[in-house]
Formats: structure tokens, sequence, C-alpha cells
């Protein structure tokens, strides 16, 4: 199937906002969200223990739970994008190194996620209109380091 020149031109942008999410989540700029939510969005990050509702509730959840991570990286791939007119769906492979303090010692995980998302177009460009974390694996590198 022949794509039409709006067709990627939108998927590109999708993508773009979605680099971007994963870039303020790791810098935790979580008021830049604002511009990647719409502001009707539902977001369900409980597949780890996360918090579930709307785009105030998400972000007042981040700005608690991010500063506990002294570093992390939100490695996006494999992204499925279907867009059908001014909406889209999407499923995102995501890799997320997390490293948390603990005493003078740090505490890594390793996480592997899918984010299931829908999207809408609006005066301001592609927006997620929903996203729901889907867990696949969880590794604990030093559970690792001792065997």
């Amino acid at each position: 199937m022949a794509l039409s020149l709006q067709e990627m031109s939108d998927r590109f942008e999708i993508q773009d906002m979605l680099y971007q999410y994963a870039d303020i989540i790791d810098r935790k700029a979580v008021d830049e969200l604002n511009d990647i939510f719409t502001a009707d969005a539902h977001i369900d990050y409980s597949a780890f223990g996360g918090s579930v509702g709307d785009r105030p509730s998400t972000l007042a959840f981040l700005k608690e739970a991010l500063p506990a991570f002294s570093a992390s990286q939100h490695l996006n791939a494999n992204v499925q994008i279907c867009v059908e007119g001014d909406t889209a769906s999407g499923r995102v492979m995501c890799f997320n190194p997390m490293e948390m303090p603990l005493g003078a010692e740090k505490q890594v995980f390793m996480l592997g996620l899918w984010y299931v998302d829908t999207y809408r177009r609006t005066s301001d460009g592609w927006r997620i209109s929903s996203r729901k974390e889907e867990k696949s694996w969880v590794f604990n590198v030093p559970d690792f380091m001792a065997l």
C-alpha cells in the first residue's frame, strides 16, 4: 500500500512527538507534557504501579515520582502508527533503564513495555489523547550481579 504525502507527514509528526515525550520524561520537564497530551487525555501508567487519570493528575503524579530516579532513558522502537484522518492509533515499544539511588548505592531497573496510544490532530499539531502502558518485563541489575 502506498502512503500519501499527508500520511507520511502525519506519521513523522507523531513519531517526533513520541520522541519529544521520551526526552521530556528523561529531563523531568513535566510541565512540557502539556504540549504532548490533549487537554482531555486519559493516561494509564498502572502496569508499573503508576497513576491512572487525566492530564493534570498525571502531571502531578510524575512531578512526585520522577525525582526518585537519578537517571533514565526512554528508548522508543518499533513505532507502529495507523492514521485515519485527524485521529490515529499507535503501539510503541519502549526500553527504559532507570537508576534509583539507595543511600551510597544505586539500584538499576530495566523495564520493557509498550505504549498503546491514540492520537488526535489539534490546531497545535498531533497530541496524545490516550496512553496506556503494557508491561512486558522488568529486570533488576543488582539481582543479576548477585548470580
